[in-house]
C-alpha cells in the first residue's frame, strides 16, 4: 500500500491486521523507502500481487508514487484502482461531461482552458447562470487547493490559477444544501467494491457522522446508494468517495465527483474531521478481501462478513 499523508494508524493498523488474519504478506510503501522500493521492483527483486494507491500525484509525471503505480500496472500487478480509469476519473472537467451525458445532477459549469484564462470572459447568459459568488476550481485538484468560493467575476480565475496550475478550470454555480435536521443535507459517501457507506459531511465544518438506516428511511436518503452505484459504474472505479447536497427541490447534486486515494484520517485521531471509525474500519476491511479476491487467495467465510453501514 503506498502511503504518505491521507491517513493514521487506524487505518494501517487495519489492514495489517486483516492481512494477517487473510493470509496476506503486507508492506506499506512510504517516503522513507519509495525509491528504493521502485528500483527493487523495477528490476523484480520484490513483486506485489495487488497494490492500494493511498498516494499517488495523477498530475505530476515525475511524482515518485505516480511513476510506481504506472510500473506497477505495466508489470499487472492489480491496482486499486487501475491508473487509466483512476486519472479519467480524477479530471474533473473529463467527468463532468460524462456525468452530463450520463443525467446527473450537477453545477452549472463553464470549463475553461489554462491557456485562456488570461483573457477568458463569462458571456451575459453564462453570469446569470453562475450567479454570484460562484465557484471556481482547478481539473486535477484535490483538498481544495486552488478551490475559490467567493469568485464574484471571471478576474478571480488569476486567484487559483496562481494557486494551482492546471489544464483547466471549472467556474460552477454555488450550491446551498437545504437543511435537515438542523444540518447541511450535504454528504461523503464512500463505494469501496459494491459497498457503500454513507456519512453526514458538514460542508462548513468538516464534521462527519454515520448516516442511520432510521435517517435513510426518514429522510429519504436511499436515492445516495442509486447515485453512488451509478457513478461506479460509469467510472469503474472501484474505491471512491463522492459529495452529494440536497437542494430544496429535492434533487441530489454531485459537488465533488470522484475522489479516489479517499482520506481516512479516522475520527479518532481527528475528532473535527477525521472519518468515522466504523467506516475506516470497515473499508480497510473490505480492501484486504478484495485485495485477496484480485490475489485469486480464497477468504475464509469470516473474512468476507463485511458489514456496510
Amino acid at each position: 500500500m503506498t502511503h504518505k499523508l491521507d491517513t493514521d494508524d487506524f487505518f494501517i493498523h487495519r489492514i495489517q491486521q486483516h492481512c494477517a488474519e487473510a493470509g496476506l504478506n503486507f508492506f506499506l510503501v512510504e517516503p522513507l523507502w519509495v525509491q528504493r522500493f521502485y528500483e527493487f521492483y523495477a528490476r523484480n527483486e520484490v513483486w506485489a500481487k495487488v497494490l492500494l494507491n493511498m498516494h499517488s500525484e495523477h498530475h505530476l509525471p515525475d511524482d515518485i508514487y505516480h511513476r510506481l503505480v504506472l510500473l506497477a500496472h505495466h508489470k499487472n500487478t492489480k491496482v486499486i484502482d487501475p491508473p487509466d480509469l483512476a486519472q479519467a476519473a480524477f479530471d474533473k472537467a473529463r467527468m463532468h461531461e460524462r456525468l452530463i451525458a450520463a443525467g446527473f445532477h450537477v453545477p452549472f459549469t463553464v470549463i475553461v482552458p489554462q491557456t485562456a484564462t488570461a483573457t477568458f470572459q463569462l458571456s451575459a447568459e453564462q453570469k446569470q447562470q453562475l450567479g454570484t459568488p460562484f465557484v471556481i476550481k482547478p481539473s486535477h485538484g484535490y483538498g481544495r487547493r486552488g478551490v475559490i468560493l467567493d469568485a464574484m467575476d471571471e478576474t478571480h480565475l488569476t486567484r487559483s490559477v496562481t494557486a494551482w496550475a492546471n489544464p483547466s478550470y471549472l467556474l460552477q454555480r454555488k450550491i446551498v444544501p437545504r437543511t435537515i435536521a438542523d444540518r447541511p443535507a450535504y454528504w461523503r459517501v464512500f463505494y469501496c467494491f459494491g459497498d457503500i457507506w454513507m456519512t453526514w459531511w458538514n460542508c462548513f465544518t468538516d464534521k462527519y457522522a454515520v448516516v442511520t438506516e432510521h435517517e435513510v428511511e426518514s429522510f429519504a436518503l436511499g436515492e445516495l446508494r442509486n447515485v453512488i452505484r451509478r457513478i461506479a459504474e460509469l467510472s469503474r472505479m472501484q474505491f471512491f468517495s463522492s459529495e452529494i447536497a440536497q437542494v430544496e427541490n429535492g434533487n441530489f447534486v454531485l459537488i465533488d465527483y470522484v475522489n479516489d486515494q479517499c482520506h481516512m484520517l479516522s475520527q479518532s485521531s481527528d475528532a473535527r474531521m477525521g472519518v468515522p471509525d466504523v467506516v475506516v474500519g470497515g473499508i480497510a476491511k473490505r480492501l484486504v478481501v478484495a485485495a485477496a479476491e484480485l490475489a485469486g487467495k480464497v477468504v475464509p467465510d469470516t473474512q468476507q462478513q463485511v458489514l456496510p453501514l
